[in-house]
């Protein structure tokens, strides 16, 4: 049985993993085609969502606290394209860089620390980062749960059934 007594940072840092990792379940077991098939009118495909959360990953995390994130290959404004020229294991390797560069961030500073994100007004606290992109993950792991039921069926942000800690409600999106 899990059980959940963790303190603040490690609790929300938990949550963001929780939804990192839904967000890579959403890719497993598609081919190349099917992660960069256009799924909206705008564009929308699985792989581009996980370019952009890797590039906001960087952004908030790491440039607001002072890092040094690795240069982009792409215009920041349009991360959610994807050229034929990328391939999938360089966006999902680049997914990886990120995650860690960000853990970095949150391992080594307090909650309260200030952060200032070069496109836009204002401080933030690691604390506001966290809350922000447990939002931010979530909800484009949402997206990708809607265009992979419609890609081939596969719904839930949890492992297939039979895999994981036993919990149904994984399997289930709760």
């Amino acid at each position: 049985m899990t059980t959940y007594f963790a303190g603040e940072k490690d609790t929300l840092h938990a949550g963001l993993d929780r939804h990192r990792d839904a967000v890579l379940r959403k890719l497993q077991g598609l081919d190349d085609e099917q992660l960069r098939r256009p799924m909206t009118p705008t564009g929308t495909n699985l792989l581009g969502l996980v370019k952009h959360l890797a590039a906001v990953e960087y952004g908030w995390f790491v440039e607001a606290f002072g890092g040094t994130a690795e240069p982009l290959w792409f215009d920041p404004y349009d991360d959610m394209r994807v050229a034929a020229d990328e391939t999938t294991q360089r966006i999902v390797a680049f997914y990886g860089r990120a995650r860690a560069a960000a853990d970095r961030t949150i391992a080594a500073l307090p909650l309260d620390t200030a952060g200032r994100p070069s496109w836009r007004d204002g401080k933030v606290s690691l604390r506001w980062t966290l809350v922000h992109m447990v939002e931010e993950t979530a909800r484009h792991a949402g997206h990708m749960d809607i265009l992979r039921e419609l890609i081939d069926g596969t719904t839930g942000d949890g492992p297939p059934a039979g895999e994981g800690d036993g919990d149904p409600r994984a399997r289930e999106g709760g």
